[in-house]
């Protein structure tokens, strides 16, 4: 069984995530971006990483997960996504406040800890932010909805997700009452600015920038 360090599963999880909104291989660029880090550091742990068979690299074609890498991603995003909904739903902690602790968390690497954890929360297929927790096969239920800002006037949607976890994101939404399960309703969308004027809850219109809606995931309802 190959160790990892913490440091080593935080890079297999952010190139599965930029992965997950991107075909074909994930530059070094793009994940110095991501962690905040430099492309030289990217390259040295990419190639430690190779040579643990975690993940593909070619010089100037970027890198991708190994089968074995694969895994490792998953099993980490299903420890993290899992202990996010303890912490909200069994110790009352808001959303905005758990994924650092689940970051923790998340490399406690028992298998029948997670199993049991699973058991005790009743099998969620969705963390508080509304992403998909991958089951004990690996397979991922990833939703089939739209941004908001894909979606036009005089529709109606329900939110179900963000992709936007900052804590300074959703105290935003938080504050207007743009929570998951509420239903919303694109009353019209502004020409110059794609912005959405939308009716929350049925009781209060609120504008919407494009940036807010870009991170709001709906399923649209008729």
């Amino acid at each position: 069984m190959t160790v990892l360090s913490h440091t080593e599963e935080n890079y297999i999880k952010c190139i599965f995530s930029l992965s997950e909104t991107k075909d074909g291989n994930i530059s070094t660029n793009a994940i110095a971006d991501r962690l905040g880090t430099t492309a030289a550091s990217v390259t040295d742990m990419i190639k430690r990483l190779a040579g643990k068979s975690i993940v593909h690299y070619e010089k100037y074609y970027g890198v991708s997960l190994t089968e074995a890498g694969q895994q490792v991603a998953v099993n980490l995003i299903r420890r993290h996504r899992l202990w996010e909904t303890f912490l909200v739903d069994k110790l009352g902690f808001h959303w905005d406040e758990v994924h650092d602790m689940a970051e923790e968390l998340e490399h406690v690497a028992s298998d029948l800890l997670t199993e049991r954890l699973d058991a005790f929360l009743g099998k969620p297929r969705f963390d508080p932010h509304g992403d998909p927790i991958p089951d004990s096969k690996g397979n991922i239920s990833y939703h089939e909805d739209v941004t908001l800002d894909k979606v036009d006037a005089g529709k109606k949607g329900i939110i179900v997700g963000v992709t936007d976890h900052t804590p300074a994101f959703l105290q935003f939404l938080e504050k207007h009452n743009l929570v998951l399960h509420t239903p919303v309703f694109i009353e019209s969308v502004e020409d110059y600015d794609n912005s959405r004027n939308i009716l929350i809850a049925g009781k209060e219109t609120m504008a919407v920038s494009q940036k807010v809606a870009g991170n709001l995931l709906v399923r649209l309802v008729h």
